[in-house]
């Protein structure tokens, strides 16, 4: 009796999915593809928003409203950016055939979604602290006060350094010993 069942179901294959279930899987993986990506960019755009506050804020000097307004263009930036890759990444010209068909596919869009908000994160930092930077190099070259007396050019009086007679010295570092 087994042996003729077996015999007569040699030429089934063993796919637990059938043919008609190929459509309904890839569907099923576009589904769970959606379900993951799309909470994980509302997560990282809520993070990143939350946590990199505090350095746009030291990016424009203090200014808290302007920082905040700027955070929250990033923040629908973020969206826009990654929710429309998000959704045009999310056709595949593979047909997704079983199990293992939906992860690798899954994991190859999902691989991809992370790097590229990683590579967005990454480039939005480099970009406000190229802005920091220079905020800070103007900051480092306009004295915090101006000079009050200049030292007047003559001929050296027992040492590079001494003053000239009332004139007071306004030198910021004592003068190096000789022999440096």
């Amino acid at each position: 009796m087994f042996k003729n069942w077996l015999y007569d179901h040699r030429d089934q294959e063993l796919n637990m999915f059938k043919s008609e279930d190929v459509g309904a899987m890839t569907v099923l993986a576009y589904l769970v593809y959606l379900a993951i990506s799309v909470p994980l960019t509302i997560w990282v755009a809520r993070t990143l928003s939350h946590n990199g506050r505090v350095f746009l804020v030291d990016v424009f000097d203090g200014n808290d409203d302007f920082a905040d307004a700027v955070n929250r263009l990033l923040v629908v930036g973020f969206y826009l950016v990654n929710l429309g890759f998000v959704t045009l990444f999310l056709r595949s010209r593979d047909t997704v055939a079983d199990a293992r068909g939906a992860i690798e596919q899954l994991s190859m869009k999902l691989g991809t979604v992370l790097v590229v908000l990683g590579v967005l994160h990454l480039l939005n930092v480099w970009i406000f602290n190229a802005i920091r930077r220079r905020s800070q190099q103007v900051e480092m070259t306009t004295p915090p006060v101006p000079p009050n007396n200049v030292i007047a050019q003559g001929p050296p009086q027992d040492g590079p350094f001494q003053p000239v007679p009332g004139m007071p010295f306004t030198g910021s570092r004592p003068p190096m010993p000789s022999g440096y």
